[in-house]
């Protein structure tokens, strides 16, 4: 007889499906580094990786409320103390800010509705348009290299400035956060990065294609996300796509699994995926497992745990499909279902995002993203720095490749 699952949830342990952090990676500073691809003949990543810097929250409250009894901006007075601590995914917002990065979450955003990243050379290539959005109605399309907005040159900038400039945010706060997290190559989108830009607004982007060059006036626009996809492929199997955990994601995905043909294969694309409510995750991990450890957490030194919930479908074959752009929640979610040996994971190796960041409110009214710990897959693996390794690496054709193992799992009919 097989023995107990050692991932399953100890009896007096409670459950962590409750959290309701944010894996900051939907918001503005959850740019780039290191985040291209990597060749599959890439080494291992160091074991050992220094301890992440953050910023001590009541330290950044005494400052706000010292700026507001000096009549100085709380809000810049909050972010020079985190600047200062080093907190890599530390991020300080207004209230205005933050209420549009909650509506992010919720699936809507503000802007032209194009996702870009920094190609070769610097170049701001877009990697893929929102249909029916301001950008497709114009007749922007993958590869299109975007050259200028409002007049102003964006190659070699940061990804995250970019977007500031599509919203039509050019406060020093976002260019900031954008110089601090790097200036490497992942998929980033102005659908999820705390848009502040007013609709109706416009903005002139100098595009090029092929060698033609010609520009187009855009109005910003609130916009919907449909964070969730699902294709029929191979063999009756189904393709989810997962682009970001906003509200409601996870429901969607243990909606798609049950109403898959029975025994059909799943394939679990999260390529791109730049995270958001480990919520989500959690639930959408619940889709595939029957209960049991779906992480660990520290929040300043004190350890959790993730359960996700018992019911889920354990026989339906199962691919994760991974990149360089999946990251935090996504990387949480990849990093439980191989673990646990309930998926084939194919791609290349993910991001690295796992630090945990929590909201303070300051006195003002803004709030205060910082980094409290650290997660862990259920077999202990940190994915900080490392992110997770597929078991198949794959940067060409990697979703052939997904598709061809999927049928190689068979029906479990």
């Amino acid at each position: 007889m097989p023995g107990p699952d050692p991932y399953r949830k100890p009896r007096g342990v409670g459950r962590g499906a409750a959290l309701t952090l944010v894996f900051a990676s939907v918001l503005a500073t959850a740019a780039a580094t290191n985040s291209l691809p990597h060749s599959e003949d890439e080494k291992p990543r160091p074991a050992v990786r220094p301890a992440a810097a953050t910023a001590d929250r009541d330290e950044v409250a005494r400052a706000a409320a010292q700026a507001m009894a000096d009549g100085k901006s709380a809000t810049e007075a909050a972010e020079e103390v985190v600047s200062r601590s080093g907190d890599r995914w530390g991020a300080v917002y207004d209230k205005r800010e933050y209420e549009e990065f909650q509506q992010a979450l919720d699936g809507e955003y503000t802007g032209v509705g194009l996702w870009a990243r920094r190609a070769a050379g610097g170049r701001i290539e877009v990697t893929r348009v929102h249909p029916g959005g301001p950008a497709a109605r114009a007749g922007i399309g993958p590869g299109d290299l975007i050259r200028t907005i409002d007049g102003t040159a964006v190659a070699k900038r940061p990804v995250t400035e970019v977007m500031a400039l599509l919203r039509g945010d050019k406060a020093r706060r976002a260019s900031k956060a954008g110089a601090s997290a790097g200036t490497g190559g992942a998929d980033r989108t102005d659908a999820a990065s705390g848009a502040s830009s007013a609709v109706g607004t416009r903005v002139v982007l100098g595009l090029e294609r092929d060698d033609h060059r010609w520009t187009e006036s855009l109005r910003r626009a609130r916009l919907s996300t449909e964070s969730v996809t699902v294709d029929a492929i191979e063999g009756g199997a189904r393709r989810i796509k997962v682009s970001s955990f906003t509200k409601g994601s996870g429901e969607r995905v243990r909606g798609a699994v049950l109403a898959a043909p029975h025994g059909a294969g799943v394939l679990l694309d999260l390529r791109g995926n730049a995270g958001g409510l480990v919520t989500e995750a959690v639930t959408a991990a619940s889709a595939f497992l029957d209960g049991g450890l779906v992480a660990t957490y520290d929040v300043r030194g004190e350890q959790r745990a993730l359960y996700a919930e018992q019911g889920g479908e354990t026989d339906r074959p199962l691919v994760v499909l991974v990149d360089g752009g999946t990251m935090s929640a996504a990387e949480l979610l990849t990093g439980a279902l191989q673990d646990r040996g309930r998926a084939v994971t194919v791609g290349s190796r993910t991001f690295g995002k796992g630090s945990v960041q929590m909201p303070s409110t300051l006195p003002d009214g803004s709030v205060a993203e910082l980094t409290v710990g650290h997660y862990r897959t259920p077999a202990g693996h940190s994915v900080d720095d490392r992110g997770v390794t597929p078991d198949l690496l794959a940067n060409k054709n990697a979703e052939d490749r997904a598709r061809t193992v999927l049928s190689g799992l068979g029906s479990t009919e």
